[in-house]
């Protein structure tokens, strides 16, 4: 069954317009769909317009032009639902340090208007793993706890999407780990993710699909598989048994990038040449090939060639 919509953008617009300088167009005709229940990365560089796009779905930022549809409601004529509709985790930590955890979110929940009776607090505490500290003061916290806090604050009135900006800018790889479970676990309750980052082994590990934004504009929107795909160049590593030596020009698009003792590298273009044509190319030399690694590239390259273009 064909998911549906979740988040629908048509030509959206943000110009920032300067007297003095020139305007600045932060978005410029942005398209896109996020699916229900996938994981989706935007990406770009600093300045690329990725919080713009979340602050004006937050609605501290007013959109210059398009439309934007969340849930079924339009940005224009119900944005209180679109609102109600998102949850917000923001890259700066802006907590009372006189609350504790647990009174943080019934506050936030009277914020958004969610009754008593309806709130569900503790289960958003135990999501987050921090039903220990649920009467501690902010103030007390660990940085992660306190990045996890900020995550529970976003889920209190139940959103199906939440947002994700930067989550794990400038955190330690063990906390990194710990907050991707956490996500996962969400998006394993059916919450949509939308997640920034311009950490690219990030995105390459949890997203479904990818937009890549830069300047405002959309470079690339495709599956993270897809992407990767798009980079021609492969490396190879083979271990031999004795020396052996290969010229570049052997194989069209072929490249020795390095070689030592029994070990060769290198790299070739996926379209123009086939591993099997490879491997017969070093066996031609008579030695028995004990150990082959391959190296496919990963976002980086993708990114920066976009990015470059």
């Amino acid at each position: 069954m064909e998911k549906k919509n979740i988040l629908s953008v048509k030509n959206l617009k943000k110009i920032y317009y300067n007297k003095k300088a020139e305007d600045n167009h932060a978005l410029n005709n942005l398209n896109l769909d996020v699916k229900e229940g996938e994981i989706f990365g935007l990406l770009g560089p600093n300045g690329a317009g990725k919080t713009t796009f979340i602050n004006i779905l937050a609605g501290t930022v007013i959109k210059t032009a398009g439309q934007v549809n969340v849930w079924g409601f339009d940005l224009d004529k119900n944005s209180r639902q679109v609102r109600a509709s998102v949850g917000i985790v923001p890259q700066e930590v802006n907590l009372d340090p006189f609350f504790s955890p647990k009174k943080l979110l019934e506050l936030q929940a009277g914020l958004y208007g969610v009754k008593e009776k309806d709130r569900i607090t503790d289960t958003i505490l135990k999501l987050v793993s921090l039903e220990k500290q649920a009467n501690s003061y902010a103030r007390s916290l660990s940085g992660g706890m306190k990045r996890r806090l900020l995550m529970a604050k976003a889920l209190v009135h139940q959103p199906p999407i939440v947002f994700l900006d930067e989550p794990t800018a400038g955190v330690d790889v063990e906390l990194r780990q710990n907050l991707w479970m956490n996500v996962r676990l969400l998006n394993d309750l059916g919450v949509t993710i939308i997640l920034t980052t311009h950490y690219l082994e990030e995105a390459e590990e949890m997203c479904d699909r990818i937009a890549i934004l830069n300047k405002g504009n959309i470079v690339a929107l495709d599956s993270t598989k897809n992407l990767l795909d798009r980079i021609l160049t492969k490396k190879v590593t083979f271990k031999t048994d004795k020396i052996i030596d290969i010229k570049d020009n052997k194989l069209d698009s072929l490249k020795v990038i390095s070689k030592s003792d029994n070990q060769i590298c290198v790299s070739y273009e996926k379209s123009k040449t086939d591993i099997g044509e490879l491997i017969n190319l070093i066996k031609e030399n008579n030695v028995k090939i004990i150990d082959i690694s391959t190296d496919d590239g990963d976002l980086e390259d993708v990114f920066l060639r976009l990015i470059k273009n």
